[in-house]
């Protein structure tokens, strides 16, 4: 098995780092003992509502001593030590969260909530006078007396620039062509050449718009939560304006508005009342658009910031149905207070709306109101979200607690009063900090996000995210996945954040998109280590990727018949030529069932058609063993006979010279197979050679990009291996190993093994 140490390096850095109360205690506190310690009415006096009440403590005295575990009566109780253990009811807590909690007091029970009135915190932007933000980055680096080191070299910069604009690395020949370019300004001017091409920009920013917004792809929506994703793409193609791009979000009118993002998701069964779609509305336009996080007071007080569940019911308001007839009640810790909340805003000094005003009325004044000139927090958060993602840490963190302190309030407000001037142009945005002197620095090593004496040197090394990583393999080897539509047409070549998330991508930190997403998990983790060194995925696009290079690709057959998506209620007819045919090979694949191991499909009154009439496919003698069984169909409750077998399946039948003409069935499902817990989802084919598993759907069109010429020899395999792959040419040593490895005649496992190497460098898989 490949595998190296260095893979999991990170994950066990990560266990030094200091206890974030706000994303690893509070959820059990709130799950585990505010039920019977909350408020004034806490069993024992006690509660655990707020730092100061913990250190209070209850009749027995406090129960929180900062900086000393082993006398804290907090942590003994749940150890079970001194008295019964806590919580009373349901199991105790694990030894991980003790331990989590442990940690927590003993380095000094630090609550890291945003307090305005202890912190200087104003709506309003305040911009110094400075002509460039270059100006205000070296006012902070001579308040910090920081010598800036020289630029990094021109191959890195075009490295960060493709990556970060078009989610692609240049290839050798863009590479050159930069370097070589002797024309003045040309790093703002590949900038500006970058940004002009809206497709590969728009196939790139997508996944970022869709981690906020929880739209994603590939996914079977459930109830009536909505895809965005023509909207986002025309917009972000377009370069909306920002403030416009949010407006329709958040009040979406003509038709073909992004309605989806307010809808949220509808889940099934009980579902509290911090989850509904209104407060989904609420909770995910806050912490998007103004950084504000309203998770805790959606269902009490929060204890790690100064919001309140009013709070939360008053923004939620704004997107509640016709509030005169059913009135939004105010539930706390899923129980209902008997008060019915009104329209108020985050910021009441920004202006609100009457409480009988439509829904359409309510939505219009959120969506000014979050975009008001005003409201400086609009601004500040998509500037601190956008240097972030392009310098690795934001002039906030938490980038959802907007109301923090940035490491530079000057640069902070520069941009954001600079992005406000462009007219929320995002492309500008981008520019302005691309061209900066900040972003060409050299990369300097991460540290802790939430580390207070934080001092901005240089850009921090990002990972490469899920869609870029596997983008990237498919640039250097050719070798791209195929969309396939619904509908039984041609399928095309795409790229990673069209698809469905696959196993690799999920290791690698593409999110469940059930809420917004804000910030991924970036850390090497063991599932990654292992995905990376022995996945099945990264397995064949390796094999894969290694055949097209050596233009050595497997055949793939044409299927004869392609049924499309079928789903509980589909019928099909099948009805095609076999004539002259020698097989006949009956496939059925899931796509996306959730339990396909119940899923009832069949091919229904399965004939040949020859000279001596109609021929029941039950009749011939197949590869693998079938049964015969009779469907009832949907809704007529009509009794189908067919031939049926486990999904996936190939059933091959010898047809050779009997003369056969027409194969005819009917494709369905049995009625058990209606069930929302099966949600059934599956693909018929019929081929006549064998198939390519990996290419079933018929393809047509030009890939993402120009597949890369196959070159001779293992020399020139190495040289541009290494130039598309990490923007150099390898060391001596390097290819002296790698062409050792390739042998004198390049074979496909020798390739195979190369690109794993160069694709699990560190070089390779970080933006640095």
């Amino acid at each position: 098995m490949r595998f190296f140490a260095w893979l999991l390096l990170p994950s066990s850095l990560v266990l030094g780092q200091s206890v974030d109360f706000s994303r690893q205690v509070h959820p059990i506190l709130v799950s585990r003992c505010l039920s019977c310690h909350t408020g004034d009415r806490g069993q024992a006096g006690l509660s655990v509502g707020t730092r100061d009440a913990l250190v209070k403590g209850g009749v027995s005295g406090s129960a929180l001593v900062p900086g000393n575990a082993a006398k804290s009566p907090l942590v003994q109780r749940l150890k079970g030590l001194g008295g019964q253990r806590m919580p009373l009811a349901g199991a105790a807590l694990s030894e991980s969260e003790i331990g989590l909690i442990e940690r927590w007091v003993n380095e000094g029970a630090v609550v890291n909530a945003v307090d305005p009135g202890q912190r200087s915190f104003s709506l309003a932007l305040k911009p110094p006078p400075a002509k460039s933000l270059d100006e205000v980055l070296a006012a902070y680096q001579r308040q910090h007396q920081i010598t800036p080191p020289a630029p990094v070299s021109d191959s890195l910069f075009a490295r960060r620039a493709y990556l970060d604009l078009w989610g692609l690395l240049p290839t050798p020949a863009e590479q050159a062509r930069f370097v070589n370019d002797t024309r003045p300004g040309k790093r703002a001017l590949l900038v500006d050449e970058l940004l002009a091409v809206r497709q590969p920009y728009a196939e790139h920013w997508v996944s970022f718009w869709n981690d906020l917004l929880h739209n994603d792809e590939g996914v079977t929506y459930i109830g009536e939560r909505q895809t965005i994703t023509p909207w986002l793409l025309k917009s972000l193609r377009e370069n909306r304006p920002y403030h416009e791009f949010v407006q329709a979000l958040l009040s979406p009118i003509a038709p073909d508005d992004p309605a989806g993002f307010l809808k949220g998701v509808n889940w099934r069964g009980t579902v509290n009342a911090s989850q509904t779609p209104v407060m989904q509305a609420a909770q995910n336009s806050a912490q998007v658009f103004l950084g504000v996080n309203l998770k805790c007071n959606s269902c009490h007080d929060s204890f790690i910031s100064h919001w309140k569940l009013k709070e939360a019911y008053g923004l939620a308001s704004f997107f509640a149905n016709d509030l005169v007839k059913e009135p939004l009640e105010v539930a706390r810790c899923d129980s209902g207070t008997g008060v019915m909340a009104s329209p108020q805003f985050l910021f009441p000094e920004l202006g609100g709306v009457e409480a009988t005003a439509s829904l359409v009325e309510r939505r219009a004044a959120a969506a000014r109101l979050f975009t008001a000139k005003e409201n400086g927090l609009f601004s500040r958060t998509i500037v601190n979200r956008i240097w972030k993602r392009l310098l690795g840490h934001g002039l906030v963190e938490p980038a959802d607690e907007m109301e923090s302190p940035a490491w530079s309030p000057e640069l902070l407000d520069w941009l954001a009063a600079d992005f406000v001037a462009h007219k929320y142009d995002l492309h500008h945005l981008l520019r302005r900090i691309m061209t900066s002197a900040a972003y060409s620095l050299p990369a300097v090593p991460a540290g802790q996000m939430r580390d207070t004496s934080y001092v901005f040197r240089g850009p921090w090394p990002r990972r490469l995210t899920a869609e870029q990583f596997s983008d990237a393999i498919s640039s250097i080897t050719g070798e791209w996945r195929i969309r396939a539509d619904s509908r039984p047409v041609p399928g095309v070549y795409a790229r990673e954040w069209r698809f469905k998330p696959n196993s690799l991508t999920r290791a690698l930190g593409r999110p469940m998109r059930d809420g917004a997403v804000t910030e991924r998990l970036t850390e090497s983790s063991t599932l990654q280590g292992m995905e990376l060194a022995n996945g099945e995925v990264l397995t064949t696009m390796l094999r894969e990727g290694a055949k097209r290079l050596l233009d050595q690709v497997d055949a793939a057959p044409t299927n004869l018949f392609d049924s499309g998506l079928l789903r509980a209620q589909s019928r099909v007819k099948v009805d095609i030529d076999v004539t002259g045919r020698k097989q006949l090979r009956l496939l059925m694949v899931d796509v996306d069932s959730y339990d396909p191991a119940r899923v009832e499909a069949g091919w229904g009154e399965a004939e040949l058609e020859g000279p001596s009439g109609k021929v029941p496919l039950s009749s011939l003698r197949a590869s693998a063993p079938f049964k015969q069984a009779t469907f009832t169909l949907y809704k007529d409750k009509l009794q189908l006979p067919v031939i049926t077998s486990a999904i996936p399946n190939e059933l091959v039948f010898d047809i050779a010279g009997k003369g056969y003409t027409r194969f005819r069935a009917l494709l369905a499902m049995d009625d058990r197979s209606n069930d929302s817990e099966i949600n059934p989802a599956i693909r018929a084919f019929v081929f006549d050679e064998t198939p390519n598993e990996r290419k079933l759907v018929a393809v047509t069109g030009d890939t993402p990009l120009p597949r890369p010429t196959p070159v001779q020899g293992a020399a020139k395999i190495v040289a541009q291996l290494y130039q598309h792959a990490v923007g150099r040419a390898p060391t001596a040593d390097e290819a002296r190993i790698a062409v050792g490895l390739l042998g004198e005649k390049p074979t496909r496992q020798g390739l195979e093994d190369l690109l794993w190497t160069v694709f699990l460098s560190p070089e390779f898989q970080f933006v640095r």
